[in-house]
């Protein structure tokens, strides 16, 4: 150590330059972290919609066949309506044909958010169902 007073230590920390370049780093890495976690929300978002968008399909369904099983008649053509669900409306869309097996149709039910019938559907369910309320066709 030459050229330093005698109890004079070198003093340990950053300089400016080392400072910079750590700050430089933090400012590019911050907004890729926001941004991948803005994507995150958006995803888990989709995955509630959809989700929620399957019980309301399912309930649609569930209500096709409960008219079916009491004598109802079954469902031909299209027929659309809305649902209030988890706080939200979202718009249904039943559509039902018949099918080359005798007294089976095929019905597709198509589930959009909000108060909109165009634009792709959020969850489509196709389900095939027996004219008769017992499930068996034919007897």
């Amino acid at each position: 150590m030459r050229g330093l007073p005698r109890g004079h230590r070198l003093s340990s920390g950053f300089t400016l330059i080392e400072v910079m370049v750590a700050l430089a780093i933090v400012a590019l890495a911050v907004p890729a972290l926001l941004f991948t976690m803005d994507q995150q929300i958006d995803g888990t978002a989709y995955i509630r919609d959809r989700s929620l968008a399957q019980v309301v399909a399912g309930n649609r369904l569930a209500e096709l066949r409960l008219v079916l099983r009491s004598g109802g008649q079954s469902l031909r053509g299209s027929s659309t309506g809305s649902e209030d669900m988890a706080g939200r409306s979202w718009q249904w869309r039943v559509q039902s044909q018949a099918t080359e097996v005798p007294e089976f149709s095929r019905v597709e039910v198509q589930i959009r958010p909000g108060d909109s019938q165009d634009g792709p559907a959020l969850y489509t369910l196709v389900a095939f169902l027996a004219a008769r309320g017992d499930g068996a066709a034919g007897e």
